[in-house]
């Protein structure tokens, strides 16, 4: 049976759908590069990343979302992921944005582009309260991002992620329910 590639919504330049298994050749090319997952401590392997899909199709069907193909417009190349999901810290489960680009796609303003429209479709389409992006303490492009899209820093914690102890800072926005309009212009459907 072929596998519908759904599109969720689109932003300015991009075009956010559901991952399939048809996008693994794609997707590995960004989970398998070494610099775009040093703080991942590594790139993955060929069965991580069928793991890694499979956890994002999951979640699909859990929770009516995940972590989206990201697609630029212009020529439908799938450039990288970006969505929410729901990330465990501490001892609750947060609505986190998480978002990762293929190295050839940096610093084009897709990054932010990306999560600003997932911070839209959460306040406006999943009526979230707060949102969240997690990042490693290291990685201050990403650190960057967040503080692009509203978040402030809310707290920090060393995380355990493929055998290593990784510091990590919370990130986080509130809605502001009078910008809804303007996070609604945003996005597309």
């Amino acid at each position: 049976m072929e596998e519908v590639k759904l599109m969720v919504f689109m932003s300015e330049r991009l075009i956010f759908r559901e991952l399939v298994w048809e996008d693994k050749d794609d997707l590995s090319l960004i989970l398998q590069d070494d610099i775009t997952m040093r703080y991942y401590n590594g790139k993955l392997s060929d069965v991580e990343v069928d793991d890694w899909l499979a956890r994002q199709l999951q979640r699909y069907r859990d929770y009516g979302f995940g972590a989206w193909a990201v697609l630029r417009k212009d020529n439908q190349d799938l450039i990288g992921q970006c969505g929410l999901t729901m990330q465990g810290w501490k001892d609750q489960t947060l609505l986190e944005i998480g978002y990762l680009l293929r190295r050839d796609e940096w610093h084009k303003g897709y990054a932010i582009e990306a999560a600003k429209a997932c911070k839209a479709y959460a306040f406006t389409q999943l009526d979230a309260k707060v949102v969240h992006s997690i990042i490693r303490d290291t990685n201050f492009p990403s650190k960057q991002v967040a503080r692009r899209n509203g978040m402030r820093e809310m707290d920090r914690w060393v995380k355990h992620y493929r055998g290593v102890d990784m510091p990590h800072t919370l990130f986080g926005i509130m809605r502001d329910e009078d910008a809804d309009d303007e996070l609604r212009a945003l996005i597309t459907f």
